[in-house]
Order: C-alpha cells, then sequence, then structure tokens
C-alpha cells in the first residue's frame, strides 16, 4: 500500500511524497501531547493519516537521526485530539529509546531501551476488541511486543506517520512501507 489516502494533520513546511516515500522535515515546536506533568496540551505536530474503518493492523519504516531532546518519529493512531497514541523512537536523556505515548484525556508515556539500529526500524500497531498491541522490529521480520493497553473503540480511525520535534526544527525523517490491513490474527507472542 502507499500514502495515497493520507491527509496531513499539521502538514511540515517542507515535505514530498515520491512512490511510496513519504519524507518530512519537522517545524520547530511541534508536539503531540495532554495536561500529565507538564500540565500543557499540545496538537502541533505532523501527522499524515489515512482513515481506516473497525479494527487494523498498520505498519511502516520509519529512518531519521534523532539528535536533540524529545526528537522523534513513527506511528500515530488518532480517534481526535483526546483520543490516540503515538509510537516509535525518541530521543530522551541523550539515548534514543522506544517511547510510546497514550492518551485517553491526558497522556502517559512509556520509555523503553533500543538496543538495535536507532536510525532504521520498522513499527506495527494493531487495534483489534479494544486492544492495541505495539511491535517493532529491527529487520522488518521479527516483530516483538513492545506495549499491551486498552484501546477506545471506533468506527473509524487515523492512522500513519507522525514526527515531532518539540525543542527545535530540522529532524528528517523517510517514511516507507506502510500496509493497512485486517488486524493481525497471530497469537501475542508470534514474532513474526
Amino acid at each position: 500500500m502507499s500514502f495515497a489516502g493520507c491527509t496531513w494533520l499539521n502538514p511540515p513546511s517542507k515535505w514530498s511524497l515520491d512512490n511510496a516515500c513519504l519524507q518530512a522535515m519537522t517545524d520547530a515546536a511541534t508536539d503531540f501531547w495532554r495536561e500529565t506533568h507538564y500540565g500543557f496540551t499540545r496538537d502541533s505536530g505532523h501527522f499524515f493519516g489515512s482513515p481506516v474503518a473497525g479494527d487494523f493492523t498498520a505498519q511502516l519504516r520509519v529512518r531519521a537521526k534523532y539528535e536533540a531532546l524529545y526528537d522523534q518519529a513513527g506511528i500515530m493512531i488518532r480517534i481526535d485530539d483526546r483520543q490516540w497514541v503515538k509510537a516509535g523512537l525518541e530521543n530522551s536523556d541523550g539515548e534514543n529509546r522506544l517511547s510510546s505515548v497514550l492518551t485517553i484525556g491526558q497522556s502517559d508515556w512509556a520509555p523503553g531501551a533500543y538496543n538495535y539500529d536507532p536510525f532504521s526500524f520498522w513499527i506495527r500497531a494493531t487495534v483489534s476488541g479494544g486492544a492495541l498491541r505495539l511491535q517493532i522490529s529491527s529487520d522488518g521480520r521479527r516483530w516483538p511486543v513492545f506495549r499491551l493497553a486498552p484501546f477506545p473503540m471506533a468506527a473509524t480511525y487515523l492512522v500513519g506517520p507522525m514526527c515531532c520535534t518539540p525543542e527545535r526544527a530540522g529532524l528528517e525523517v523517510k517514511f516507507s512501507d506502510f500496509q493497512l490491513e485486517p488486524p493481525l490474527g497471530k497469537d501475542l507472542h508470534d514474532l513474526s
């Protein structure tokens, strides 16, 4: 699948779409966050979403060089500005780490270690029956789970690539291999 059905929420000033490859450069002070700890709400991040009805599995490849605090890129699933998840890699305390932010009214943040090449990875999200499963892959073949959480059921979701740089501008991100399919029926610990 290509990015043909996607539209921008907060398009970056610089981006291009060529064949099945989306390239974007982040603008300054872009982020998605609601209230927790900081007390502010930001809905200014870049998101290229495709509508999908009902349950699904989506995956894509992400290539970027994270350099500044909170540089981030990955996938987003969005119902509205109060119900969404963003997941991928993020620069935190000088390390490029797994990161997911689940927002149901307020945001949480679940960072974790990532011991592979942070500049090129694949990410998969499955929403099925009110549950969200996030998986990451260093090679596009082996897919360990890094988060399982409840997620609101909706008639329609938006899903696609996301990138933000709250502390600067200029993160260059390349997204490719976007797939949007019916939900995987695999066991939770099936790594394929």
